[in-house]
């Protein structure tokens, strides 16, 4: 069956769409919802009125999803995690860690629009991190993965020395 999409939907299309779907999935998901509408030319007309309409919301996505790439891609993301002496981490880095972290510094992004490579991350080290975004659009978030050995070593001596200038204020 044929039908225009009123609305983006997940893989299948976006607005504007002619799409050729299974009967039953138009007639029991997609019409019902109004998430589509049959095709013919009373419909086809409808959407050649809004195609200006339509075409300036895609636009409009498109730049939205470059200025999210290029802060993205100017983003160095670190996550402190614990890890044995080896660098080899007592968890893994996973896309919903990753997400979280976006989410810390700002960035609504889903948990499957990021993909590691291999999946997780299961060692210390540099990474990059590929984000899907609007239609083909990639951008690559750099990871820095630390342990929290080398955290702690690092904010020992800052410490230390906080705590001698507030023993000499005394």
């Amino acid at each position: 069956m044929k039908v225009i999409l009123n609305v983006d939907v997940k893989s299948l299309g976006e607005e504007g769409d002619v799409k050729n779907v299974a009967n039953g999935y138009a007639r029991n998901y997609l019409l019902p919802r109004n998430l589509a509408v049959p095709y013919n030319e009373a419909t086809v007309a409808i959407f050649e009125a809004r195609k200006a309409e339509i075409e300036a919301r895609k636009e409009q996505k498109r730049k939205d999803s470059a200025s999210l790439k290029e802060k993205l891609e100017a983003l160095n993301l670190e996550l402190v995690m614990p890890a044995a002496a080896n660098g080899k981490l007592f968890g893994a880095v996973t896309s919903n860690v990753v997400m979280e972290a976006l989410a810390k510094q700002g960035f609504e992004i889903e948990r499957k629009r990021i993909e590691i490579a291999g999946s997780t991350i299961k060692q210390v080290g540099n990474y990059h991190v590929n984000v899907k975004l609007y239609e083909a659009q990639v951008a690559e978030v750099k990871l820095s993965v630390k342990s929290q050995t080398e955290e702690e070593k690092a904010a020992a001596p800052k410490a230390e020395k906080k705590a001698a200038e507030e023993a000499k204020a005394e």
